[in-house]
């Protein structure tokens, strides 16, 4: 076996942790409540995956035979969001939360931001990304300030219109903010949020853009660069390792051009991994609690799984999870911490077992080292010789 396709459907959780409380977050659970709200949801081949008879999965009806191996995960990490997850799925542990601003950024802060950029701010508060465009879009317009905005994340977001601020200029102002951001000011993610239209009509683009930390160890991605193997990173993989580890990648436009891309890089003659990130689920529903939207989604990603099988070589292994949850049925816009689904598919791979809850993210980061025969990371148990005839 000397290819993984890993693919994480960003933000597909499936039911609270145990200590989701402690994360404001009660009952939570981003598949069940999508699915009770429509129980008429249309996703036949995750299913057939094993996706329903995953521990906790009650919302859907479990079949006899999956052709899958399937189980959960739990994270240790102490957070619910894209950086923790991904670095705890790689072997990254993160112990100590990424700070947050709930009141916004400090004055010391924003001051040396505009001095440095030459560019006045607006905002400086936690905030949607929709609401805060309908809110300052049109002043940003008018002025060519710049709106900076947090959430319960560990994120300082910059917002501003194309045809206003140049993309160049906007990514040089995260590169700036990005600088002002670390030692004990330090954020997990800058992020680049360009919008278009009018008044009434804002639209962001998908020239976003993430401006991490560097993983302060090294992840399963680094032990397959280390070993001449391929690191391919399809959409924001490249941004939530700021780059580390990574061989090759590219950024997409949304989903299904995610997949696009995927399927070109499994047609092409690499060995290693093709790591994809397909994040319209969490930044286009969850957040914005479009639970319509997010349901229909999972169905046009499900649609796709056929073609990405089809694509695979004899000795391909796919595993498909998320990274955490974002229940678009609960309250506010924030992330909500939950176990994530894990699906994996191959010919070499058992049909139907059921690898249970798996103790931590990091146990798929230490199966895929163990698939390719590259050094395990830090953290994680290999459960490859669980799942493979």
């Amino acid at each position: 076996m000397s290819r993984v396709i890993w693919m994480v459907i960003d933000s597909v959780g499936i039911g609270a942790l145990p200590d989701s409380e402690k994360f404001g977050d009660v009952n939570v659970n981003t598949l069940g409540n999508i699915v009770k709200t429509y129980k008429d949801i249309k996703i036949p081949n995750m299913i057939n995956l094993g996706l329903s008879n995953i521990e906790g999965v009650e919302s859907l009806e479990s079949i006899n035979n999956p052709k899958g191996s399937f189980g959960r995960a739990k994270e240790v990490s102490k957070g619910k969001d894209t950086t923790t997850g991904h670095w705890e799925m790689t072997g990254v542990l993160v112990e100590t939360p990424f700070k947050t601003y709930e009141n916004g950024f400090p004055k010391e802060i924003i001051e040396e931001f505009e001095r440095k950029t030459n560019r006045k701010v607006i905002g400086n508060k936690p905030a949607s990304g929709t609401a805060i465009l309908d809110e300052l879009g049109e002043q940003q317009m008018k002025t060519g300030e710049v709106i900076v905005y947090t959430s319960a994340d560990s994120v300082f977001q910059i917002a501003a219109h194309e045809d206003i601020i140049p993309l160049d200029e906007l990514y040089r102002m995260c590169e700036i903010a990005r600088e002002i951001m670390m030692g004990e000011n330090a954020v997990a993610r800058i992020i680049a949020r360009p919008f278009i239209g009018t008044p009434g009509s804002f639209e962001r683009t998908a020239n976003r853009r993430d401006y991490s930390l560097s993983p302060f160890e090294d992840t399963v991605l680094d032990n397959i660069k280390n070993a001449n193997l391929d690191v391919i990173g399809v959409g924001k993989i490249e941004d939530i390792f700021n780059k580390q580890g990574i061989t090759e990648a590219i950024h997409t436009k949304d989903n299904m051009d995610g997949v696009d891309q995927t399927i070109n890089y499994m047609k092409k003659d690499n060995k290693g991994l093709i790591f994809t990130n397909l994040v319209d689920f969490d930044s286009k529903y969850g957040h914005r609690r479009d639970v319509e939207g997010y349901k229909n989604a999972l169905e046009e990603f499900d649609a796709r799984i056929p073609e990405i099988l089809e694509n695979m070589k004899d000795d391909d292994i796919l595993i498909i999870n998320s990274d955490h949850g974002n229940d678009p049925t609960y309250k506010g816009t924030d992330h909500t911490r939950e176990y994530i689904p894990i699906l994996i598919y191959g010919k070499n791979v058992v049909n139907g077992y059921n690898l249970g809850t798996r103790n931590s993210f990091a146990d798929i980061g230490a199966t895929v080292a163990d698939i390719l025969n590259v050094d395990s990371p830090k953290n994680g148990k290999s459960f490859k010789n669980e799942i493979i005839k």
